[in-house]
């Protein structure tokens, strides 16, 4: 099946684990809304210049490109999600804040569980804070732009997430059969 493996050397292999253990990696950072696809992707060009012969170039360039893709569905989930909840520029910021902070606050409790849940509803209770503080919203508009952004948290982290699973899959398919 894999005959090369017999014939491969002990840094052809190692190459090979590398990028298998960044993809696994990639994917969990990635899940627990951290840069995971930029940790993919700069193990495995960094195995590339280790091991040229591993990866054609265009499949690090595919990944490279899945990992933009990601960041701009993550921006325009969040985004989209605060603006649908009628949340201002203001509320958009206070998501941002709210889901880092959230997101550390969470993840000792029940991790990696705690981190999503922590950035989800710290992206909501940053925008609710941030409506009801500077822009003077009532309660009910505050709560509505929050449970916008908290939704629009969860999709982006979802999506991001499935990209990231992607780009592990290229890599590993890249670096197994090539």
């Amino acid at each position: 099946m894999m005959d090369w493996l017999q014939s491969a050397d002990w840094s052809h292999v190692a190459a090979i684990a590398i990028v298998v253990v960044a993809a696994l990696l990639g994917v969990i950072l990635t899940m627990l809304t951290l840069p995971g696809t930029w940790v993919l992707l700069c193990a495995a060009l960094l195995v590339k210049l280790w091991q040229p012969e591993l990866m054609p170039w265009w499949v690090l360039v595919a990944a490279g490109l899945l990992a933009v893709v990601g960041e701009a569905i993550e921006f325009f989930a969040s985004a989209l999600g605060a603006a649908k909840g009628g949340a201002s520029r203001r509320g958009a910021i206070g998501a941002v804040v709210g889901s880092v902070v959230g997101a550390v606050a969470g993840s000792p409790f029940l991790f990696p569980l705690g981190t999503i849940v922590g950035g989800v509803v710290g992206a909501a209770a940053g925008t609710m804070i941030s409506e009801r503080g500077t822009a003077n919203k009532t309660w009910a508009e505050a709560t509505r732009a929050g449970g916008g952004a908290a939704a629009g948290r969860l999709v982006a982290t979802v999506a991001k997430t499935g990209v990231a699973c992607v780009m592990a899959l290229t890599l590993g398919i890249a670096v197994f059969f090539k």
